[in-house]
């Protein structure tokens, strides 16, 4: 990690943790009515009414999910916010507070905490979360942090991948790849700058992927945009493993085939110029790359009309009965299985 010898560094002793936990968090303030106790006593107390309630959590770790000698702490505490509220939002349902755990070493100081919180909060404050709780230790590993976002959906409008049905549309949002190819630029620039560690890298000709990289946005505008446009969505994953391993997670659950159509996939210029100067196929990044956190969703034909001049959205292909398996259609017209080769927790 590139520190800054001149930077104040107060070490975590001096605060203990439950001074700790209140000087990282005093910047929080509470949004909905529906927290009605926050941080501050033994748990939190939720009161969501006739809604239902949605619940998910993820734990990134240091040098598995994100390095630091690229990845800014408060960039880092954005994505950690990001990568939960994208998993709410591909429920249909409203994000609404998140709790945060901690795991770190003594080579952090107060400082570093301080920059990690304020990427919570700003992810916070710009979707509108309250932070209700969570725990801090210490870690012989370096960093650890546990996200638990909870959101609510309105009486049966959530949305599960399971329920596409052959003939319904495969869309996506936005665009796919950038994410792995900004990581692929992070990566380069290091091992350059580990050889020559005055060599400052140009990294304008990279804005658009690094930011994809370091800090992606989760698509809550989607989940109001089709609300707006009267779709809801047959089923809906987001798109964290790459393309194909969503694909083939909504084709099982919904037991149901795919035809993806290559020439479909929505690529940003920056990612096909940045695949020719590494030599690598865009459709592979597209399928493969993961870490997008776009939506992928299916619907019926008929809300086609609804969705088709909006640019949010790109329909890359539809479903099909299960006996016809799930292929990627090529430019010249040929089919090959989709496989998923995307990033994986538990492969050496």
């Amino acid at each position: 990690m590139i520190e800054d010898k001149n930077q104040q560094r107060t070490p975590l002793s001096e605060l203990g943790e439950f001074a700790l936990i209140e000087h990282l968090t005093k910047q929080f303030n509470i949004k909905h009515t529906s927290t009605v106790k926050g941080i501050g006593d033994d748990a939190a107390i939720l009161n969501f009414e006739d809604n239902k309630i949605v619940v998910t959590t993820d734990l990134l770790i240091e040098n598995v999910h994100f390095d630091l000698s690229y990845m800014p702490l408060k960039h880092l505490g954005y994505k950690a916010i990001m990568v939960n509220l994208s998993d709410v939002y591909a429920m249909n349902a409203t994000a609404t507070q998140i709790t945060v755990s901690v795991a770190v070493s003594n080579r952090f100081p107060l400082e570093a905490l301080e920059d990690l919180y304020a990427g919570i909060e700003t992810a916070a404050s710009l979707y509108n979360i309250d932070l209700i709780g969570g725990d801090t230790t210490s870690s012989t590993t370096g960093l650890l942090i546990s996200v638990t976002a909870i959101g609510e959906v309105d009486g049966n409008d959530e949305v599960y991948r399971s329920g596409a049905k052959p003939n319904d549309l495969l869309v996506v949002s936005g665009d796919l790849g950038a994410a792995y190819m900004g990581l692929q630029v992070l990566e380069r620039e290091k091992e350059v700058y580990k050889v020559n560690p005055n060599n400052q890298p140009d990294l304008e000709p990279y804005t658009y992927i690094i930011e994809r990289q370091l800090k992606p946005e989760a698509r809550k505008d989607i989940v109001k945009l089709l609300k707006d446009l009267e779709v809801k969505p047959t089923s809906m994953i987001d798109i964290s493993d790459g393309l194909s391993s969503e694909i083939l997670h909504i084709c099982r659950q919904s037991e149901v085939g795919c035809d993806l159509y290559e020439e479909k996939i929505p690529l940003d210029p920056q990612v096909i110029t940045v695949c020719e100067e590494f030599n690598i196929d865009s459709t592979t990044v597209a399928l493969n790359g993961g870490e997008d956190y776009e939506l992928l969703f299916t619907i019926s034909p008929e809300d086609y009309p609804k969705i088709k001049a909006n640019p949010s959205l790109t329909v890359i292909g539809h479903m099909v009965d299960n006996s016809m398996g799930v292929h990627l259609v090529t430019r010249v017209g040929s089919k090959i299985p989709l496989k998923a080769q995307g990033w994986k927790n538990f492969t050496s």
